[in-house]
């Protein structure tokens, strides 16, 4: 477990399968990510089931809890990274819209970044973003994020490609 100001990071557990199922169904949610295809409850719970623990070096997913009430709202990710390279990708959403725009998020992002550099000892994490996700932009810039090049037109959405920001925080660059 993890703790910021607003939020605990803590692993995710097979009994937070319909949470995440529920999210990954929720266009609204899933507007500027990834998304692939849709799958059954029943599908996502064996998943959650079978990879149940799963944390690594190389791969460390915590659920975003709130301290206030213990909600499970959303999910965070260091992926890829190598004791050699320092560096790895971070992935997050909110899948709780009632939690959007309350500085959840920037918490979540600010916690996970510290537990990288300090107990993971990463020298570098990185994350891509759509330019037009402007509240994750925003974000990202808040905590200290610098864009570090453009990816074009790899991004599909609504008939449409779109650019995505490769973005970079180094060690001692994590902004309160």
């Amino acid at each position: 477990m993890v703790l910021g100001e607003l939020v605990k990071l803590r692993p995710m557990e097979p009994s937070d399968a319909e949470a995440l199922w529920r999210w990954n169904h929720d266009p609204e949610v899933m507007r500027w990510m990834q998304d692939g295809y849709a799958q059954p409850l029943a599908q996502v719970q064996k998943r959650m089931q079978e990879e149940h623990p799963r944390n690594s070096y190389e791969n460390v997913l915590y659920g975003i809890e709130t301290l206030q009430d213990g909600m499970l709202i959303g999910l965070v990710r260091l992926s890829g990274a190598e004791p050699e390279t320092g560096c790895a990708e971070l992935d997050i959403y909110l899948g709780e819209k009632d939690y959007w725009g309350r500085g959840y998020a920037t918490d979540a992002m600010r916690t996970i970044c510290r537990y990288g550099f300090q107990k993971m000892r990463l020298h570098k994490i990185t994350l891509t973003v759509v330019p037009e996700n402007h509240a994750a932009h925003h974000i990202y810039k808040k905590v200290g994020f610098v864009e570090e090049g453009r990816l074009r037109e790899v991004f599909r959405r609504d008939g449409r490609w779109h650019d995505m920001l490769t973005m970079g925080l180094l060690e001692g660059e994590l902004s309160d």
